[in-house]
């Protein structure tokens, strides 16, 4: 965020391509950005304060800038692109292909209703309870991610994503977590099938999930103190992990290698699929 900001325009309305182009250090109060492209494209040292966002693409190519309390409208779709130095607080987007891109975001309660294909290739992400439904594809190819206080509606989520920590989130998604590496979650609750497909280095910490065929051809897979729900079945497939689950789990399949304790497991499957080295070590309570 750029300091100086030296000029105020409030309760004004702008419309048509690029209103406020390459223009910098400006705070803007109560204003509205009617249908129209870019009007804010290529600025610097922004302050947007309960503006109204209603054209395409507002902030591509921003540097240093602040938004609170505004309204992104469906109009406003793909509003933030190509962009550095973002911090959004107490806002609501209504527009889908937000976040594109980007470096060095942070996001304070933030409610995204339709947030599909959302934050995608951005870096140094930063949220603090936030808010998405709709959110098909969220976070692809993304690094560097730190999450808090966050709940999820919203298929594909997180694939090809590097260094994430989540901590307190309700998601469901199905195919979450799919190619990542070095993701760790702590106390979530995470719903949906094909959890963590081929993943690399992802550790689940006192977590609860729920869905077909979780954690199958991961590495590395870590897991302490989860929880497995009823649909939990045919785990574990071609995966190498250690795992404590304090819940019985419907079914395991052809784990490759490492360490399972259970509480308990209604079937362990092995056929002539399993791969070497074939050596993991299945232990249950009951």
């Amino acid at each position: 965020m750029q300091n100086n900001v030296i000029k105020t325009l409030a309760n004004r309305e702008f419309g048509g391509e690029r209103a406020l182009f390459a223009v910098k250090n400006v705070r803007l109060v109560d204003c509205v950005f009617h249908a129209g492209e870019s009007a804010l494209k290529r600025t610097a040292g922004i302050v947007a304060e309960r503006c109204r966002f209603e054209g395409k693409y507002p902030f591509w190519h921003a540097e240093g800038f602040r938004v609170a309390d505004c309204d992104f409208t469906p109009g406003a779709r793909a509003a933030l692109w190509y962009s550095r130095d973002l911090e959004m607080l107490h806002t609501r987007v209504d527009a889908p292909k937000m976040f594109r891109e980007m470096e060095n975001l942070r996001l304070v309660d933030v409610k995204i209703p339709d947030a599909q294909e959302t934050l995608w290739g951005c870096r140094n992400v930063t949220l603090r309870e936030v808010e998405v439904a709709n959110a098909d594809y969220l976070f692809m190819r993304s690094s560097d991610i730190d999450i808090d206080g966050y709940r999820q509606q919203g298929n594909y989520s997180f694939q090809y994503c590097m260094n994430v920590v989540i901590r307190n989130a309700v998601i469901d998604s199905k195919d979450a977590f799919w190619e990542t590496e070095n993701v760790t979650i702590y106390d979530s609750e995470i719903t949906g099938e094909y959890l963590g497909w081929h993943s690399r280095n992802l550790k689940l910490v006192r977590c609860r999930i729920n869905g077909t065929q979780p954690l199958c051809y991961a590495s590395g897979l870590v897991m302490e103190d989860c929880v497995m729900g009823d649909e939990c079945d045919l785990a574990f497939e071609d995966s190498d992990f250690n795992a404590t689950v304090k819940s019985a789990i419907v079914s395991v399949k052809n784990p490759r290698s490492g360490h399972l304790k259970a509480l308990a497991i209604g079937e362990i499957i092995k056929d002539k699929n399993v791969l070497a080295p074939d050596d993991c070590v299945i232990e249950t309570e009951v």
